[in-house]
């Protein structure tokens, strides 16, 4: 029988599985096997009173949170004329056309968000099978297509999260940094929930917000109450 390691016994200790934690116990857990080498980000998992199989019960769309995610952000941006000059007023990173698809074909840039103006989708739609997979694919409903880019980037910027309910109608979000106090982290889970609520479909039936789990990077899923949200 194997060894278990230092982290592993930590949490052999101090985690139970089948408890119901408060956020600053799950955060304590979290920083009790954090790594010593970066600064470890805190997500979060809820599970929607949804049926993920029906088309009308998909949740998808985007909040700003009130404490941000505690990082850099990096934006693409497909606009040309006024609408280029006011992403790259509002900083975007990458601003273009057809050069920018190009760059993103040859994956020659990496970034955290793409944003494009109503009349470049026509370029962007070629890009389907290149954003789509990794999540950066601009969509209305989550402002990221837009004729207001500027407010797209600054949006983005400030900490916005896109979400969408998975295969098992769940929503996986980032709410921010171990490093945050447990009030930024309960005021950014509280936007992210309340922004959950208002997109409930109306033929979703009974709770609508589930169980919900705090994790951080490296450490491992805690099961929270939603108490401290709702």
């Amino acid at each position: 029988m194997s060894k278990l390691t230092k982290k592993q016994k930590v949490l052999a200790e101090n985690l139970d599985t089948e408890k119901t934690y408060s956020v600053s116990e799950a955060m304590e857990i979290f920083k009790s096997v954090k790594s010593d080498k970066f600064e470890e980000s805190v997500d979060i998992s809820i599970r929607l009173g949804v049926d993920p199989n029906k088309s009308d019960q998909n949740v998808r769309g985007a909040v700003t949170l009130p404490n941000s995610l505690g990082k850099q952000v990096s934006v693409a941006v497909f606009a040309d004329g006024d609408q280029a000059d006011a992403a790259k007023e509002a900083g975007a990173e990458y601003i273009g056309m057809d050069d920018l698809a190009e760059k993103f074909t040859k994956e020659e840039i990496s970034v955290d968000v793409v944003v494009s103006a109503s009349s470049a989708m026509r370029v962007v739609g070629k890009l389907g099978q290149i954003l789509g997979p990794k999540g950066l694919m601009p969509n209305p409903k989550t402002g990221t297509v837009t004729d207001d880019v500027a407010t797209a980037v600054n949006n983005a910027k400030a900490g916005q999260v896109r979400f969408r309910t998975d295969k098992n109608g769940i929503i996986h979000g980032s709410i921010g940094k171990l490093s945050f106090d447990n009030e930024k982290i309960i005021s950014n889970a509280t936007a992210l929930i309340s922004e959950l609520t208002k997109l409930k479909p109306a033929s979703a039936k009974g709770v609508f917000i589930g169980n919900i789990a705090l994790s951080s990077t490296m450490g491992p899923g805690v099961k929270v109450s939603s108490s401290e949200f709702i």
